[in-house]
Parts: structure tokens; sequence; C-alpha cells
């Protein structure tokens, strides 16, 4: 059995993510073309990273949208892309209720003692908590 997913990687993606999850097996949220999308910027811009922080409440913003899609229709959503081995983002995602993370093999090992170093908090602390943050 050969699973099918869909990429997400457009923010009309996102936006209708809910149908799409109803005919998928699994998400995977391409974040380097969803931020280029989203902020309307040439990747190969000098400016890029500037103007597009890897932390940008309307990047989360869509995994979050795409993640509660998701499990609302009994999938996963994965991130992959620069962002899904960004130890600093780790406990992030892990809040916004990503279920994986594909990373380049060079980021596994410190992205695994990233996610052993973090103790999730409170379920309803960390719902409040992103409320503030997003």
């Amino acid at each position: 059995n050969v699973k099918l997913g869909a990429m997400i990687e457009t923010p009309a993606a996102v936006i209708t993510s809910d149908i799409i999850a109803k005919e998928v097996d699994f998400f995977n949220i391409g974040t380097n073309d969803l931020e280029q999308f989203t902020f309307a910027l040439d990747r190969q811009n000098p400016c890029y990273d500037r103007v597009s922080p890897k932390n940008h409440r309307a990047l989360l913003r869509m995994i979050k949208m795409v993640c509660d899609n998701a499990h609302a229709n009994g999938i996963k959503a994965g991130i992959c892309g620069e962002i899904a081995g960004d130890p600093t983002l780790t406990e992030i995602f892990l809040e916004l209720d990503v279920d994986m993370l594909s990373v380049v093999p060079s980021r596994i090992l410190p992205l695994r003692k990233a996610v052993r170093s973090i103790s999730l908090k409170d379920p309803k602390k960390a719902e409040n908590d992103l409320k503030l943050f997003l």
C-alpha cells in the first residue's frame, strides 16, 4: 500500500488544506516555497532573511492551520525545508502539533538533541501561550 501525500507549498494550499486532507494520507509542508510565496520574495534576494524571519507569525499561523486541518481529518502533517532543521524552532513546531520534521542528514543529531531537551508545557498553558504568540 502506497501512501498518497500532498505538498503544502502555497498559501492557496494552506487555505484549502481542510479539503485536500480528505483526499490524502498525509501532508508535508514545504516551508521554503511557502515562505517565498507568502512573502512574495525571490529566495535569491540578498535581503530575504531580513524580510522573511523564520518565526514570522504569518508562516507559523499557516503551519498551525495545516496541522489542525490534517488532524481534524485523521492524517499527519510534517515540515520539510530549511526551518525544519532549525533547533531554535523545534519547540514551537512541537507546540503547533507538527508530527514530523524532514531534515538533511547533517541536521539530524542537533535536532534530536533539541527534541530530547524539550519538556513540553501543560497542554492548556501551551495553548494559551500559542494564542498570545500567534
